[in-house]
């Protein structure tokens, strides 16, 4: 049976215990972790939490949020993961949607969530993992009995993720535990040779990559440094002190790892990869990483809607630069023309992938859900792909993103790699701005390496020499940030808000 309150029991059987969670100054082991997960589904049983009730959790990484997670599960909960940095507005645009019964935060996000209650209508049991006197404290001492663990079945949800909004209002995207448990393992098969070690929890559990990453290192027998917010120098300190030989990450915490001089400080040579996800790695930056820490950058993709892994490099296997690696086991994909014609090898098209981890859709949105899955079980990603001979996938770019410039498609990320190329930019986003006599134009915006001056018109002077001429930007604009979520990707929405002032 193929449900997530199997994993870490079966993890307890498999390998007795040992320490699992390296929290700050505290260290839980997987059996005390257990227990506390237990404790969280007395609590909510108690309280009057229902199988299929959601439960809203939002904090900042910390043992705690593990725990809720297993113990809601446990309860026939489903989880609610919500960014603690996330405004109140946000906050309560997914409360209005999800109605949970149940909330768990912290002092980070007291205030924002109680706002965002009042502003939701709602009034659900909210419990905080620091002590409090408006919320119950999640640590009060309290005798609950025992709750009867319900019959889950692998079709039941697990999880409710809100999309990150980059482009448009967050939808929730509903995962099963047959989902979220058969991605984990079709991770763990696609990479045999993983061994038991300490990995680093740089990921926000409130995202569907740093979920899923804590669900493998648990089957797998690992353990976890967690960290509340990535911190260059904290992570180089983990690194040297677990001998970590792996860890998962996303491309802004990479180029955060290139740029600080406080590497040669440490001893970093027990790193062998980093799997990167989440947005897409510039090529230079991959080289630049494997040059500074020699390690090898294992790029991968995946979307929440397939839990969310589809792709992503081997240690076994070459390493195509500027590809995500080839299909995990178990999940099958096809490149479509926009008819929906499957397209021959090298060509380029949508995405369509299927398999056991591919999401039944939207919560309560049944059209939007119609639009993504259809009858045989496809997921259309919406990301522009294409497939090599030898199986390598390489994503292009968003469907949504590609700009069509007199008739002409310009693909974001082709000029973004460019740029990059260029000795004065450390970051390049392009997006689309509406023109009347083409229709769109390119406008980019770069940032600057430290110590280096862009010159506007002598970087799209260099951008000439290498692009069509119909794909070099409009116009660059020079700034001191790209905007970011809070798992690192770019803001395109915002972005294109700027062009147009």
């Amino acid at each position: 049976m193929q449900v997530l309150t199997r994993v870490l029991r079966d993890n307890v059987e498999e390998f007795g215990e040992y320490p699992f969670l390296y929290d700050g100054d505290l260290v839980y082991s997987n059996a005390e972790s257990l227990r506390q997960s237990e404790r969280i589904r007395d609590l909510l049983v108690a309280a009057g939490i229902q199988p299929g009730d959601r439960v809203l959790v939002s904090m900042p990484n910390r043992a705690e949020v593990f725990f809720v997670y297993q113990g809601a599960m446990m309860a026939g909960a489903v989880v609610v993961p919500v960014m603690y940095l996330l405004g109140r507005p946000e906050i309560a645009h997914i409360m209005r949607d999800a109605e949970p019964a149940g909330v768990f935060i912290d002092d980070s996000s007291l205030d924002k969530v109680l706002g965002a209650s009042e502003d939701a209508g709602l009034a659900p049991r909210i419990w905080s993992a620091d002590p409090s006197d408006r919320v119950a404290w999640l640590w009060e001492r309290g005798d609950y009995p025992a709750a009867a663990p319900p019959e889950l079945r692998e079709q039941d949800l697990a999880v409710i993720l809100y999309t990150s909004g980059t482009t448009g209002a967050p939808k929730g995207v509903m995962l099963t535990h047959k989902n979220l448990y058969a991605n984990a393992q079709q991770v763990i098969a696609s990479s045999p040779d993983r061994d038991r070690g300490v990995t680093l929890g740089v990921l926000p559990l409130a995202h569907i990559f740093g979920f899923t990453v804590s669900t493998v290192t648990a089957m797998l027998g690992s353990s976890i440094v967690i960290f509340r917010k990535f911190d260059v120098r904290q992570v180089f300190e983990a690194i040297q002190r677990y001998r970590v030989r792996g860890f998962s990450a996303v491309p802004a915490m990479l180029y955060a790892m290139v740029q600080s001089p406080e590497a040669d400080r440490f001893d970093l040579s027990s790193l062998e990869t980093v799997s990167s996800g989440s947005a897409p790695c510039p090529v230079p930056l991959i080289e630049a990483f494997q040059a500074k820490f020699h390690a090898e950058v294992l790029e991968g993709y995946g979307l929440s809607e397939a839990a969310p892994v589809v792709s992503g490099h081997r240690r076994n296997m070459p390493i195509k630069p500027g590809t995500v690696g080839v299909l995990v086991s178990g999940v099958e994909a096809r490149i479509v023309d926009f008819e929906g014609r499957e397209l021959p090898v090298g060509h380029v098209g949508e995405l369509w992938v299927r398999g056991d981890n591919v999401s039944p859709g939207y919560f309560r949105r049944p059209e939007a859900t119609r639009q993504v899955l259809d009858a045989d079980g496809w997921l259309h990603t919406g990301d522009v792909a294409c497939l090599d001979e030898d199986g390598y996938l390489t994503i292009v770019d968003r469907k949504k993103d590609v700009i069509i410039r007199g008739g002409f498609n310009i693909y974001p990320r082709d000029v973004e790699e460019v740029l990059m190329r260029h000795p004065a930019i450390a970051e390049a986003a392009v997006v689309g701005v509406p023109s009347e006599r083409l229709g769109e134009e390119a406008v980019a915006f770069v940032t600057a390496k430290p110590g280096a001056v862009i010159d506007e018109e002598e970087v799209l002077g260099y951008g000439r020499q290498v692009l069509a001429h119909y794909k070099v930007p409009k116009a660059l604009r020079v700034v001191d940030a790209l905007p970011r979520n809070a798992v690192g990707k770019v803001m395109k929405r915002t972005l294109k808000e700027w062009a147009s002032r």
